[in-house]
């Protein structure tokens, strides 16, 4: 399943004061537009999360993303269902063995 244009569900939301529309704040995860469950197989009722079909999900990473000031974390299993790479990692081995 190549999804190309997924939305976004999270855990929590913020409304920005300025222009008053709402982004997704806690934790996110990658949500195709007509379907009850996120891409990792979360359903969205049962787990509470709220939709943010006005939102893309390249548009909540962190290290791009311009609607990623609330963001805490990103659901490693929709990240790659996605197309995150591998080597993207967030640790380095500090110590390897000989």
């Amino acid at each position: 399943m190549a999804l190309r244009n997924a939305a976004v569900a999270a855990a929590d939301r913020w409304v920005d004061p300025d222009d008053g529309i709402r982004y997704p704040a806690g934790e996110v995860h990658a949500w195709e537009r007509g379907r009850n469950e996120t891409v990792c197989g979360l359903a969205l009722s049962k787990s509470g999360l709220g939709r943010f079909p006005h939102v893309s999900w390249a548009d909540v990473q962190p290290e791009s993303g311009r609607h990623a000031e609330g963001v805490q974390a990103v659901c490693r299993r929709c990240r790659a269902a996605l197309g995150a790479r591998r080597d993207e990692r967030g640790w380095t081995r500090t110590n390897p063995r000989p």
